[in-house]
């Protein structure tokens, strides 16, 4: 399974180790690329998005041309998770003209709409698909004002959305990397995925 983990800024190493943690767990043979460049997304099974700074992420997506590979690759249903600023990124409508959208959600956004870097904090959240709360960590963290009918809500935080899912796109305003819990990272890019599937324990 061919992981990708879009470099251009964020917290790169630390969702390359969550990632490297479901892998192992499940026995499957996992080879993560950080993509920096153009021509490197169509290799892969599965796409990490980053979160960081949503205009400056926008900007090098679009200079690199690798924009459009991601684009084909949610496309052609393969899974992304993005985080933070890059649900921003992936917003139909992040109400900033200076982002320049992927258009793979049908959401709109409200950038750091929890505060400052010093209002960050961590709260245990009810995801769709995990059987115990995740310890979500929030910061500076968007929110989502609305959904599209197509758009599934996997957890709310006083009432607002705050990880969605559209096909193949999972997106959260919170970092699921900064926690030694992996499943988030497992229920967006492995669940269902064929490669994931094809675990020892699948074949016995």
């Amino acid at each position: 399974m061919h992981v990708g983990v879009i470099a251009v800024q964020g917290d790169v190493s630390e969702h390359a180790a969550a990632i490297r943690r479901v892998a192992d767990a499940r026995g499957v043979d996992t080879e993560i690329t950080k993509i920096r460049e153009a021509g490197l997304v169509d290799d892969c099974d599965v796409l990490l998005m980053p979160g960081g700074e949503s205009t400056t992420i926008s900007r090098l997506l679009a200079d690199e041309g690798i924009d459009e590979e991601i684009n084909a690759h949610v496309e052609s249903g393969k899974p992304i998770l993005a985080t933070c600023a890059g649900l921003i990124v992936a917003a139909r409508d992040p109400q900033d003209e200076r982002v320049q959208s992927l258009d793979m959600l049908d959401i709109t956004v409200d950038r750091n709409a929890f505060g400052r870097q010093r209002d960050s904090f961590e709260a245990p959240l009810d995801i769709a698909g995990l059987d115990e709360p995740f310890p979500a960590v929030f910061i500076r963290a968007p929110l989502v004002e609305s959904v599209g009918e197509d758009v599934a809500v996997l957890a709310d935080w006083e009432d607002s959305p705050v990880a969605v899912r559209q096909g193949p796109v999972v997106a959260t305003s919170f970092h699921p990397e900064l926690t030694e819990d992996s499943r988030l990272h497992e229920l967006a890019l492995f669940d269902g995925h064929p490669a994931a599937a094809e675990t020892p324990e699948a074949n016995q």
